[in-house]
């Protein structure tokens, strides 16, 4: 794993327009230190690196490794939900937005939405305050729907189905979003609510 650099500290402090001062004050050291941090001729305690990192703006592992992320959109919309399935263990990770993630030893792979090619439809009735889901699709040990999701600007319903069990899900509704359906061989599937 590697440190925080001079060069990283530098180019946060000035994207946020602080001066080594300012910096020093928010985090309780001297405009000196800071000075030694950008210069290469000090480097931070481990134990203020949570608060550098947020008087940066950034999260600690941005500032550990240099790779800053720009987020457009501070409010976190759901609707930027990322998904990410072990295809070892079916366990789901989910995250608002891109990231890293690992199970059962692997790096896991983005899931991104497959264009149907028939036999993932997606087909969604309202009844009263709720969709009603229900796909056409093998539910067999081993070809099944993982997991079907609703996804909103403000909230995610997940529902895990396993082998065996029929595909049918209900979901309250909140608002336009989608819907997205996991097959276990053929990947994610995608339709607008």
């Amino acid at each position: 794993m590697g440190y925080v650099t001079g060069k990283t500290i530098k180019e946060l402090r000035e994207k946020r327009k602080m001066t080594q001062k300012e910096l020093s004050e928010v985090i309780g050291v001297s405009d000196k230190t800071v000075s030694k941090w950008e210069t290469g001729k000090g480097l931070p305690d481990i134990g203020i690196i949570e608060e550098l990192a947020k008087a940066l703006g950034v999260s600690v592992a941005e500032l550990l490794t240099g790779d800053l992320r720009e987020n457009a959109n501070q409010s976190a919309n759901m609707r930027r939900m990322c998904f990410y399935v072990c295809p070892v263990c079916g366990n789901i990770i989910t995250s608002v937005g891109h990231g890293s993630f690992s199970c059962c030893g692997l790096t896991l792979p983005e899931a991104e939405p497959e264009k149907d090619n028939g036999g993932h439809s997606i087909c969604v009735e309202t009844i009263d305050d709720e969709y009603s889901v229900t796909m056409d699709h093998s539910m067999e040990k081993g070809h099944y729907i993982s997991f079907i999701a609703y996804v909103t600007s403000d909230a995610l319903d997940l529902v895990k189905l396993y082998p065996e069990q029929g595909i049918s899900v209900r979901f309250r509704k909140k608002g336009h979003g989608f819907l997205y359906a996991y097959c276990n061989r053929h990947g994610m599937f995608k339709a607008m609510l």
